[in-house]
C-alpha cells in the first residue's frame, strides 16, 4: 500500500518541480538585448577589420624579409590586449558604482578615435600608438559581458550567451571583407584616384569601422543607466553598488578556476588568430598558402558567417543536452587537431600546389572552430554563475584584465615562433604547431577540474 502510494506520487512531484518557476525559462529582454548585441558588434569589427592587411600595412621595418613580418605583425596585434590590461579592471570596478553606461561611452569614444589614427598612421610606430590609445580606454568587453549576465538568469542564460559568439561570428563575417576588400582603394575603385588614398592605403577601413562605432555610440546614449540589482529601489541599489567587495574576496575558487579556464582558452584562440592570416598570406615555398589580403578577407569572413549560424542553432541545445563542461572539453580538444591539420595543409601545398585538395582541407580544419567557439560561451556562463553579488563587473574586469595578458602574450607569441620556425628551420618550419600543442593540453587538464553541474550563484 505505501509502496503504491510512493509510485503514484513520484511522477507527479516530477511534474509539479517541472512547472515551477525556477524550471520555466524566462523570456529574453529582445529590445534591450538587441540594442546591446548592436553596441557590442563595434567590437569585433575594429579588432578583425585590420587582419587582412595588418602583415602588408606598414610593415617595412623588416628590410623588405618576408620570414620576419610575423615578429611585427604579432606586437601590433598584442598592444590592444597588453594596455587594455592595465585598465580593464578598474573599469569594471567604476561600473560596478557608477553604471555600466558612461563606461561604454567612453569605450567607444577610444575605440573610433584609436581606428582614425590607425588609418592615418605613416609608420610602424604610429600603428603602435594608435592601437594603445584603443586599450587603455575600452574595457568594454568585461562590462558588456556583466550586462548580459544582469540581463539573464540561470533558466535562459545558454540562449543569451550564445548570441556572444554570434555577435563576433557577425564581425568577424563583415570586418575582414571590410578590411580586404576597402584596403588600397585606389587600387580598385576609380573614385579614390586622388593622392591622399594612395598615401593613405588603408584608411577607409578603418573609416569605416570608426562610423559603425559611432553608430554604436549613439544607441548607448539611448539605453538606461543601471546597476545590477534594477528590481530594487534606487537609493538601495547605488548603496548595494557602494558595498562592491574588496579584491581578495572576489577570488573564490569558483571564480579562480572559471578565469583560468578561461585564460588558458584565450591565450590558445589568440595564437590561432593571429596564425591565419599569417598562414596564408606567406608564400607557398616558406609553407603558407600565398593569398592576398582580398582572399584572406573573404575566407575569414565566410568564416565568421558559418561560426555565426552554428553557435545560434546549436549552443544552447548541445549546452543542454551536454553541460557546459563537456562541450567546453570538446572544443578544446579541437584545437589539437589544429596543430595536426595546419602542418599537413603546408606539406601538401608545398609538394603539391595550393589544389582543391588543399582548399577542401582547409575549409575542412577551419569548419571545425565552430566547436571550439563553444567554448567561451560555456565560461561565460561559469564565471557570471561564480561571481560574488554586486561584484559581476569586477569579476568580469578581473577576468578580461588576465584575458588580455594572455591575448597581449598570444599573438606576437605564435607569429615569431611562425617566423622563428621558418628562420631556424625548426622541426623543418612547424615547431610553433608543437609548441600550440603543449598549451592546449595544460587547457584540457583546467577544463577537466571545472564542475559538471554549475554553481548556484544565488549561494554565493
Amino acid at each position: 500500500m505505501t509502496n503504491s502510494t510512493v509510485d503514484e506520487e513520484t511522477p507527479l512531484l516530477n511534474d509539479n518541480r517541472i512547472k515551477t518557476v525556477k524550471h520555466e525559462r524566462t523570456p529574453l529582454p529582445k529590445f534591450q538585448l538587441g540594442a546591446l548585441l548592436l553596441v557590442q558588434l563595434s567590437e569585433p569589427i575594429a579588432s578583425a577589420s585590420i587582419f587582412p592587411y595588418i602583415n602588408q600595412a606598414k610593415l617595412d621595418i623588416t628590410g623588405g624579409d618576408k620570414r620576419k613580418v610575423g615578429y611585427y605583425a604579432g606586437l601590433i596585434e598584442s598592444l590592444f590586449f597588453a594596455t587594455q590590461a592595465v585598465t580593464v579592471l578598474q573599469w569594471g570596478r567604476i561600473s560596478d558604482r557608477i553604471g555600466r553606461k558612461p563606461v561604454l561611452l567612453i569605450g567607444l569614444a577610444g575605440n573610433a578615435l584609436s581606428m582614425i589614427c590607425f588609418g592615418l598612421s605613416r609608420t610602424f610606430w604610429t600603428l603602435v600608438i594608435s592601437r594603445c590609445i584603443c586599450g587603455l580606454l575600452n574595457g568594454n568587453v568585461g562590462v558588456m559581458k556583466s550586462m548580459l549576465g544582469e540581463l539573464t538568469d540561470p533558466t535562459n542564460r545558454a540562449e543569451g550567451m550564445a548570441l556572444i559568439p554570434l555577435v563576433w561570428s557577425i564581425g568577424a563575417t563583415i570586418a575582414p571583407v571590410m578590411g580586404g576588400v576597402l584596403s588600397r582603394p585606389h587600387e580598385r575603385f576609380s573614385i579614390f584616384r586622388a593622392a591622399f588614398w594612395k598615401e593613405y592605403p588603408y584608411f577607409l577601413p578603418s573609416l569605416a569601422a570608426a562610423i559603425y562605432i559611432s553608430f554604436a555610440y549613439l544607441i548607448t546614449l539611448t539605453l538606461p543607466n543601471k546597476h545590477r540589482k534594477s528590481s530594487v529601489s534606487s537609493a538601495s541599489s547605488n548603496a548595494d553598488a557602494a558595498k562592491s567587495l574588496p579584491l581578495r574576496k572576489i577570488l573564490t575558487y569558483p571564480v579562480i578556476i572559471s578565469v583560468s579556464n578561461y585564460v588558458a582558452l584565450a591565450f590558445i584562440e589568440m595564437m590561432f588568430l593571429a596564425l591565419y592570416p599569417l598562414f596564408m598570406s606567406t608564400p607557398v615555398e616558406l609553407g603558407g598558402l600565398g593569398c592576398s589580403p582580398a582572399v584572406i578577407g573573404y575566407v575569414l569572413g565566410g568564416l565568421g558567417a558559418y561560426i555565426g549560424v552554428f553557435q545560434l542553432l546549436f549552443f544552447a541545445k548541445f549546452v543542454r543536452r551536454f553541460g557546459e563542461r563537456q562541450v567546453l572539453i570538446n572544443g578544446v580538444s579541437v584545437y589539437m587537431l589544429y596543430t595536426l591539420l595546419f602542418p599537413l595543409i603546408s606539406v601538401l601545398a608545398r609538394y603539391g600546389g595550393v589544389t582543391w585538395i588543399v582548399w577542401s582541407l582547409l575549409a575542412f580544419t577551419l569548419s571545425l572552430r565552430a566547436l571550439s567557439d563553444m567554448c567561451f560561451g560555456c565560461l561565460f556562463i561559469y564565471i557570471t554563475a561564480a561571481s560574488p553579488k554586486n561584484s559581476l563587473g569586477a569579476a568580469n574586469g578581473l577576468s578580461q584584465t588576465t584575458v588580455s595578458i594572455a591575448r597581449a602574450i598570444g599573438p606576437g607569441l605564435a607569429t615569431s615562433l611562425f617566423a622563428l620556425s621558418l628562420d631556424k628551420n625548426l622541426l623543418g618550419g612547424y615547431a610553433v604547431y608543437a609548441i600550440i600543442f603543449v598549451f592546449t593540453c595544460v587547457s584540457l587538464l583546467l577544463a577537466i577540474r571545472l564542475p559538471r553541474k554549475i554553481w548556484d550563484e544565488n549561494l554565493l
